[in-house]
């Protein structure tokens, strides 16, 4: 939920936006960093080295964090977290 989310910000985790850049140009939560999911794959070096750094993922609806948090887990990820999608806990 959305103190979950923001004790996780708070900790230095990395906020990944994975809609695209023209949702995320249109608006998005402070410090995101925006990887679309489509391109996440190639872009894994973008998230960074450190596998243990806490990363939560959000989109429009919940589908595309929910590929998106499988997808790192699966890259070695080991602190993924869905935060699913932006409306839920942006204020």
């Amino acid at each position: 939920g959305p103190a979950a989310a923001r004790a996780l910000v708070n900790a230095g985790a990395l906020v990944l936006d994975v809609r695209t850049e023209g949702e995320f140009a249109s608006g998005h939560l402070d410090g995101a960093k925006n990887i679309p999911v489509g391109a996440l794959s190639g872009r894994l070096s973008e998230v960074g080295s450190d596998k243990t750094r806490p990363i939560g993922v959000y989109c429009a609806s919940g589908m595309r964090s929910a590929t998106a948090t499988s997808m790192l887990k699966s890259a070695g990820y080991a602190s993924v977290h869905d935060l699913g999608a932006m409306a839920r806990w942006a204020v």
